[in-house]
């Protein structure tokens, strides 16, 4: 899906194009946003920034995705944009977006803040398997690539299950924020043929060892994204263990 097999993971408010052009050097793919796209989401990240949260709220969240993804045409780097919605209309128009700009399209079903989870944001989606494999797969009729950011450690929620209806649903990827449970990144990759991107912690060799050994197609830096010695360290264990070169997919 990209080369290097290392990603730059979305921070609210801070993952744009300018952050993905700084982090060409190491990365083979980026993912933008988060970015609210309908009213209910957009009121939950006002209320984020309210209380001091960094959130893009762009008059227009579709323009904005354009805009953010044609800055990185000319970019060495796989672009993606992470996407947030309470309702399933806005979905395809921001999949067409992304896949006319040779972007992926990542929907969030990650996110734990109340304000989100109140309004059917983030990882309540998980707990809705029906509602989230609808937005994957009237995303992925439109001819974008497709995938869902997830979390473990969600009370209920049998991740390769899920994985499993996703993947039915159209989704190629799954990006997965492991939290203190990477065993699950291998049930997921036993569970489906995904391309799985394993997510939190990925710091050094052993991190990247560690998700490799688990079965992980790929790994991301979430935090540490904008610091160049991390990205430096991870690349050149991404190199390492999965022996390939870093020559970028675009």
């Amino acid at each position: 899906m990209f080369t290097p097999l290392l990603a730059l993971a979305s921070l609210s408010g801070e993952a744009d194009a300018d952050w993905a052009r700084t982090g060409s050097e190491y990365a083979g793919a980026a993912f933008l946003g988060g970015i609210a796209l309908d009213d209910d989401s957009r009121a939950a990240a006002r209320a984020l920034v309210a209380r001091d949260r960094s959130e893009f709220l762009p008059d227009d969240p579709l323009a904005f995705i354009d805009r953010e993804l044609a800055a990185l045409e000319d970019v060495p780097i796989q672009p993606a944009f992470n996407v947030r919605s309470a309702t399933p209309d806005p979905i395809p128009d921001a999949a067409r977006v992304c896949r006319d700009r040779d972007a992926l399209l990542e929907l969030n079903a990650h996110c734990r803040q109340d304000e989100l989870c109140a309004v059917g944001c983030g990882e309540t989606l998980l707990r809705d398997a029906e509602r989230l494999c609808n937005y994957v797969e009237r995303a992925a009729e439109t001819g974008a690539t497709v995938g869902v950011k997830v979390r473990t450690e969600v009370p209920g929620v049998d991740l390769p299950a899920l994985a499993q209806g996703l993947e039915a649903a159209g989704a190629a990827f799954v990006h997965i924020d492991a939290m203190d449970s990477e065993s699950v990144v291998g049930d997921v990759v036993d569970a489906t043929d995904l391309f799985v991107i394993a997510n939190n912690g990925v710091r050094d060799a052993e991190t990247v060892r560690e998700y490799a050994e688990c079965g992980a197609d790929a790994v991301s830096v979430g935090r540490p994204s904008d610091n160049p010695d991390v990205l430096a360290r991870v690349l050149a264990a991404v190199e390492k263990q999965y022996g390939l070169e870093s020559t970028p997919t675009r």
